[in-house]
């Protein structure tokens, strides 16, 4: 085995075990379409509905009182920023809430 396919299998292994003790990666994106679900991370990679989880946060909320809806949480819209978990392997993403600025 030469010299470079052996320093490219210790860093492909070293690549592995940095993985392996990171299984959760948070990153920010930013809505790119909502119909569709469409997200978009550091302006290079956009991520389709079939990658994104969505959780109960970020579902629009209404109560009823009286008879008469009211809104507590709209659903999300383009532009708005997520935070998102990457679940480990990379294939999906969690949207775990909107960013707010404050």
């Amino acid at each position: 085995m030469s010299i470079e396919k052996l320093m490219g299998a210790i860093k492909q292994a070293s690549m592995g075990v940095v993985e392996a003790g990171a299984p959760v990666a948070v990153r920010v994106g930013t809505i790119k379409s909502v119909s569709p679900l469409a997200v978009t991370i550091d302006q290079r990679l956009t991520l389709t509905s079939e990658f994104l989880l969505r959780t109960t946060s970020t579902l629009p909320l209404k109560v009823t009182i009286g008879g008469t809806d009211y809104p507590v949480r709209d659903d999300l819209q383009a532009g708005d920023r997520v935070v998102l978990l990457r679940v480990q392997g990379g294939q999906q993403y969690v949207i775990l809430d909107k960013v707010v600025d404050g």
